[in-house]
């Protein structure tokens, strides 16, 4: 039984890998692909820690700052998360807790 070689995830695009060996792009995206299933993790992995840093009250762009992905893709899966049905209820902290009947 042959083992499948581990795949890194390349640091360069494809079209610079195939111009470096004289290959075409096709040729390193199939050699070099990441495995889909390891994709879909990390892709999971990152869409809960967005949704709950999104839950602990942080805004989107300190989100996208801290996960080092875009503001438009911290939005695309909030609102993904939404039509879901997946609760984004914040959590109150200990300075934003109001009691009721006071003023």
């Amino acid at each position: 039984m042959t083992q499948e070689p581990r795949r890194e995830r390349r640091t360069a695009t494809a079209r610079e890998l195939a111009d470096r060996f004289g290959v075409s792009e096709r040729t390193v995206q199939r050699m070099i692909a990441e495995e889909r299933t390891a994709y879909e993790g990390r892709s999971r992995q990152r869409r809960n820690q967005i949704v709950e840093l999104h839950r602990q009250g942080r805004k989107g762009y300190e989100i996208a700052r801290e996960l080092n992905v875009s503001t438009g893709l911290v939005s695309t899966r909030l609102k993904e998360a939404r039509s879901a049905g997946v609760d984004l209820t914040r959590y109150a902290t200990a300075g934003e807790t109001h009691e009721q009947g006071q003023t």
